[in-house]
Parts: C-alpha cells; sequence; structure tokens
C-alpha cells in the first residue's frame, strides 16, 4: 500500500471552514503526491467543503481525527460534481450503477490506493435517487410491493437523466481499481452508494462506520474482496451487497468475497451516529419494512463464487438474501454464526428467479452448493419464513440449512395456498404473500439438507414447514436431516 512523503491540503490553498470550497486544493495535494511517485494526502480536522476529488494510484487519502469532508450542494454552493462519463453499456441496470465520476471521491483504473480514517464523510450536499435502467422489456424493474405507488412519487424516486447532470449521487466510487484498502473512517448520507466498487480487485474494507440514506457497500463484479468489522446502518436500502451487472460491458462475476464481524442494521439514519438507534422509519421506500440487510444479488448478470459470511450480527433490518434472477449463477456460498434480531421480513431468503434484464438469449442461471449454519434469532420473531424458491425448470440445488434457531410471528388464522412462480418479478421475500408456512417454505429445490432446526411462533393455521408441497413436521426439521 501507500506510502512516501505527507502532502497537507493546507499548504495548497484548503481552508477547511465549512464555508470555502476546497474541491481545487484538495485535488492539486493528490496531482503533487502522484507526480512525486506517491505518498499520503492529509485533511487536517476542519470541515473542508468540495465538489469531485479525483484519486491518484499510490496516493492514500487521509482524514484525520476531526476532520469532516462535506459534500457540496450544487444548489448552494457555485460548483458542480464531474459529470457521468459516456457509458454505452447502461441499459441493463440503473443510472447508479453505470457512471462513477459523478460522485465525492472517485478513481478509475487505480492501483494501490487508499482512504483511510478516522475522520467522517458527510454526503450532506449528494443526491441519494437516480434514474432506473433503460431495459425495454421493463419486467421485474420494481418490487411489488410498489405497484400502488402513484406517478408523482415514482418521479421523485426515479428522476430523469437530465436532472443529474452536475449532481452527485455516491460517496465513493470506484472502477477497475487493484490493491484499495478502505479503513477507519465514517460515512453519513452517502447518496445512493456510500460506496460503489465496480470490477475491482484486491479491496479491503475494514472497521467502517457506514450511516446512510440509501444503499451502504455496494460491491459489483469484483474479485478477492474482504469486508470486516464494519458497522452499516441503512434504514432505506441495503448495507452490504454483493452484485454482477453488467455495468462494465461484459459478464463479470464476483468472486471470493469474504464477509466477517459486520454489523448492519436499519434504524432511523443518524442515529447509529449519535448513539440513541431511533425506530420512528417503519417503511423503506419500496413501501417494505426498513431494509439494513446483507445481500447477494439483485444484478445477477455474472456468477457469484465463493462467497463466505461469518460472525455477523443483523438487527432490525431484512435477513440475508441470495437472488439471482438475470442469468447469473450464485454457487459455493457459506454463512456461519449469524444472529438476527428484530427481523422485519424472512430471516433467510434464496431466490432463482428468471427477470433476465440482459442480452437476449440470456436463461435462468443457477443457485446451488450453499451451507448456513448456526443462524439463530430467538428475538428475531420475523413475520415470513425462511424462503427457498427456484423454478420448475431451473431448482435451487445442493442447499444445506444446520443449526437454525429461529422465532417468528405467527398468528396466521387460515392454512394459506401456494403462490405463483412469479418468475419474471423483482426478488423480496415479500413478493409471495404469506406462504404457507410459518417457519420454512421450500419450493423447487433439490438436494435439501435439514439438520437441527429448531423453529417456533405464536399459534398459527399455517404447517411450520412445506417442501415442494409437503408438510415438513418440527420433530423433522430438529432430526439429523430431511431432503
Amino acid at each position: 500500500m501507500t506510502s512516501g512523503p505527507v502532502f497537507d491540503v493546507g499548504d495548497f490553498g484548503a481552508a477547511g471552514d465549512g464555508r470555502t470550497l476546497d474541491t481545487d486544493a484538495i485535488n492539486a495535494a493528490i496531482v503533487a503526491a502522484s507526480q512525486a511517485g506517491g505518498g499520503t494526502v492529509r485533511l487536517p480536522a476542519g470541515r473542508y467543503l468540495s465538489f469531485s476529488i479525483r484519486l491518484a494510484s499510490r496516493v492514500t487519502l487521509h482524514l484525520a481525527e476531526g476532520c469532516v469532508l462535506v459534500a457540496a450542494d450544487p444548489t448552494r454552493h457555485g460548483g458542480a460534481y464531474d459529470p457521468p462519463e459516456e457509458n454505452t453499456h447502461d441499459l441493463y441496470q440503473d443510472f447508479g450503477h453505470s457512471h462513477w465520476r459523478n460522485s465525492l471521491i472517485w478513481g478509475e483504473g487505480l492501483e494501490d490506493v487508499a482512504i483511510v480514517g478516522p475522520g467522517r464523510i458527510d454526503g450532506e450536499g449528494l443526491t441519494r435517487e437516480g434514474p432506473g435502467s433503460r431495459w425495454r422489456r421493463q419486467a421485474g424493474e420494481f418490487p411489488l410491493s410498489m405497484v400502488g405507488l402513484s406517478a408523482e412519487a415514482m418521479a421523485e424516486l426515479v428522476p430523469e437523466r437530465a436532472a443529474m447532470i452536475g449532481q452527485g449521487n455516491k460517496a465513493i466510487a470506484l472502477k477497475r481499481c487493484r490493491r484499495v484498502r478502505l479503513s477507519g473512517f465514517t460515512v453519513f448520507r452517502g447518496g445512493h452508494f456510500a460506496l460503489l466498487a465496480t470490477g475491482c480487485e484486491d479491496l479491503a474494507i475494514e472497521t467502517l462506520l457506514v450511516d446512510t440514506n440509501r444503499d451502504g457497500l455496494d460491491i459489483d463484479a469484483c474479485r478477492r474482496v474482504r469486508i470486516a468489522h464494519c458497522r452499516v446502518n441503512t434504514p432505506n436500502d441495503d448495507a452490504i451487497v454483493l452484485k454482477a451487472s453488467m455495468a462494465l460491458g461484459e459478464v463479470t462475476p464476483t468472486e471470493d468475497v469474504e464477509i466477517v464481524g459486520c454489523h448492519v442494521s436499519g434504524f432511523d439514519l443518524g442515529t447509529v451516529l449519535d448513539g440513541t438507534l431511533g425506530r420512528e422509519q417503519q417503511i423503506a421506500p419500496d413501501q417494505d419494512r426498513v431494509t439494513g440487510r446483507i445481500k447477494i444479488g439483485t444484478e445477477s448478470n455474472g456468477d457469484f463464487r465463493r462467497i463466505r459470511i461469518r460472525d455477523c450480527l443483523l438487527e432490525r433490518s431484512r435477513g440475508l438474501a441470495l437472488e439471482t434472477v438475470d442469468g447469473g449463477t450464485i454457487e459455493d456460498v457459506a454463512i456461519e454464526d449469524v444472529r438476527l434480531v428484530e427481523m422485519t421480513s424472512a430471516p433467510l431468503f434464496l431466490r432463482l428467479g428468471a427477470r433476465l434484464r440482459g442480452p437476449e438469449g440470456a436463461g435462468p442461471g443457477a443457485l446451488r452448493r450453499v451451507s448456513v449454519r448456526n443462524l439463530s434469532g430467538l428475538e428475531a420473531f420475523a413475520d415470513l419464513p425462511v424462503i427457498l424458491a427456484g423454478l420448475p425448470d431451473a431448482p435451487i440445488e445442493g442447499v444445506r440449512l444446520e443449526g437454525l434457531t429461529l422465532s417468528f410471528l405467527g398468528g396466521a388464522g387460515e392454512a394459506g395456498i401456494e403462490p405463483q412462480d412469479l418468475a419474471d418479478a423483482y426478488p423480496e421475500p415479500r413478493m409471495f404473500g404469506d406462504p404457507p408456512a410459518w417457519g420454512l417454505w421450500a419450493r423447487h429445490v433439490r438436494g435439501l439438507s435439514l439438520d437441527g432446526l429448531v423453529l417456533s411462533a405464536n399459534p398459527d393455521a399455517r404447517a411450520p414447514a412445506r417442501i415442494d408441497g409437503q408438510v415438513v413436521s418440527l420433530d423433522a426439521l430438529a432430526g439429523s436431516s430431511v431432503g
């Protein structure tokens, strides 16, 4: 990682007073460090108001104690963020995933770059919104829970592309970078993404504190990634999410990722930073309950391989989700020692669908070889069961659930009916309504192994578990194996 001389932004004219635009001074310090062959650009204590900051290879951006890097507001501060670059490959994913330069901090094609703490990034002037994809079919673009939203509400959530010029909608964006370290700092209200990393390799993300108004850490088409001991609060969208979109113009996998020791949640915005852990917000913009989870998908044109999630806490959030709906394969995923508190949805959701938002000719992918061990949530009281939902001609394969101890809200007065397959719908646990089981509902699954599942709920007329239409007793779930 980077070393060498230190370049203080104050020596390049930065005021750090929260009123003066320091964009040029910060960028000049980065250029000087790059021209010296590498070094550290230091932002000492102060408030640094800035538009787009352009990283460089072999340069570390150091946010010192007491430093707050504030995203400027184009409507108030007499400037603009770098324009979104041309991308001819923006058909199959939304605007936010398809552009990187319209960000507070961005880097493209870099090597040996770092942003380290303990300072703070405050995305005060960023927008959290952006247009959707230009895919002509538009099937499965939005969760079914948003069907009732008015045209005015949708226009606010999904603005026109012209409205994005000059705005920034990401705190940090990295494209095709190698050997990146992000460590120790805090991100508050990071826009559409606190971090978007696309096509990166050897990425280390550690001890970040993120309390943001949309997505937290988005890892798209990356290899060799470690996310360790991060605290990510995202009531309005996903906290830590792995994707494999077509943003780079080719099918690119996400491989060899470890998420360890992380704590994600959906408390009110800003209340993890101040320690109050607010619970006033009940509904996310998709009209379902607050989000804040760890997820693989929804963008899933490429494959996901060798993913490990361990020693994590999901609190007041939706549960773990593994979703491939655009032709990619999810395989060799190991999840272990994860605790759930105050679940707002299903504790575990595996979905193999056929939205197929991608080039013509793609078919359903695969979801196989997934192991979930020691998933606990006695105080969770999830209002949906564990859901494993494949398709008739594309079943989920080789799933092992071992040592799940979960409590559910229960309380249904009727036995429930089998939902439709909804092959091309946006994948969310709520898509199936109330499934006909309160603890485990698995359909179109081959090679399911269950060992030591302990499930409990309030009185409920539905079966504890249904696997491909067959009722499974609690005794069978707690026994050696079924499936």
